[in-house]
C-alpha cells in the first residue's frame, strides 16, 4: 500500500491521538497524579502552539459551492434564549437591538443590525463541524470582525476579543451560566472570522443565533458563539466567570478548538 502524506489536520490529529492513547493506558493511575492537571494544560497549550506554526499566514478554511448546502443545518445548543429582554427584542424584530464594542478600545461603539449591513460584507460557504461529530456546510454572510476591531482603535496591550452572549445555559437567576465565548486577536483578524447576521441568504434564524453570531472557521462549533450582545476587548480572561474563556471551557473544554 502506498502512503500518503500526512496533511496538517492530520498531523495534529496523528499527535492528539498518539497523547490521548499514553493518557488511556494509565489512566487511573493518573488521574490520581498531583500533576494531571497541569499536563492536560501543557498539551492544550503545546497544540495551540502547534496549530499557530503549521497555519501561519493566515490560510483559509476550505470554502464550498452552493451545491454543497446541507439540506438540514442542526440548530444546536440554544435555541431560543429565555431571557425577556431578549424576546422582547425579537418580538420587535431586532430593532433595538445593539452590538456594544468596548473593553481596551479609544472609541467604544454601539452598533444596530442595519448599522452592520452598511459595512463592507463577506459571504462564505464553509462546514461546521460540531464537537458531538456531526457536520454541516451553511452560507453566511457578516461583517469581517477585524475590519470592526481597527475602527475602534485596540490598545497596545489588547490580546482577546470576549463574546458575550443573550443565552443562559444553566437558567441562573444571577447570570453565572451566561454563555459567553473568546478568540484571540490572530483569529479575531482571520478574513473569514465574520459577524454573520445572515445565513443561506436569509436573515439568522432565532435558532441559529439571530440577529448575529460569530464565525470563525478554523475553530470547532462550540466557538461559533450565538446571540452575540457584546464584545469586550481584554488583556486577559482568567479573571472572568470560570477563568478558562468560554461557557464551555468552564466546564472542560479545550479553549483552542482548532480544526
Amino acid at each position: 500500500m502506498t502512503s500518503q502524506p500526512l496533511s496538517r489536520r492530520g498531523l495534529l490529529t496523528a499527535g492528539a491521538a498518539t497523547f490521548g492513547g499514553l493518557l488511556l493506558a494509565g489512566c487511573d493511575r493518573l488521574s490520581t497524579a498531583p500533576k494531571f492537571q497541569s499536563l492536560l494544560g501543557s498539551a492544550e497549550r503545546a497544540t495551540y502552539g502547534s496549530q499557530r506554526v503549521l497555519l501561519s499566514g493566515q490560510p483559509l478554511a476550505r470554502e464550498f459551492q452552493e451545491k454543497d448546502l446541507s439540506p438540514v443545518f442542526k440548530a444546536n445548543g440554544s435555541t431560543l434564549p429565555a431571557d425577556e429582554g431578549y424576546q422582547a427584542m425579537m418580538e420587535d424584530g431586532f430593532a433595538d437591538w445593539r452590538l456594544k464594542i468596548d473593553g481596551l478600545v479609544a472609541r467604544p461603539v454601539s452598533l444596530s443590525i442595519a448599522d452592520l449591513k452598511r459595512l463592507p460584507q463577506r459571504t462564505q460557504i464553509t462546514r461546521h463541524d460540531c464537537v458531538e461529530g456531526w457536520s454541516a456546510i451553511g452560507k453566511w454572510t457578516g461583517v469581517p470582525l477585524g475590519l470592526i476591531l481597527k475602527s475602534v482603535g485596540l490598545a497596545p496591550n489588547a490580546r482577546f476579543a470576549v463574546f458575550h452572549c443573550a443565552d443562559d445555559l444553566d437558567g441562573s437567576t444571577d447570570g453565572s451560566g451566561l454563555y459567553y465565548e473568546s478568540i484571540d486577536l490572530i483569529d479575531a483578524f482571520h478574513p473569514q472570522t465574520i459577524l454573520a447576521h445572515a445565513m443561506n441568504g436569509k436573515p439568522l434564524e432565532v435558532a441559529h443565533g439571530a440577529p448575529l453570531r460569530l464565525r470563525v472557521e478554523r475553530q470547532l462549533g462550540y466557538k461559533q458563539a450565538k446571540y452575540v450582545m457584546r464584545i469586550e476587548i481584554v488583556e486577559r480572561f482568567d479573571k472572568m466567570a470560570g477563568g478558562k474563556g468560554g461557557f464551555w471551557e468552564d466546564r472542560g473544554y479545550e479553549w483552542y478548538a482548532g480544526i
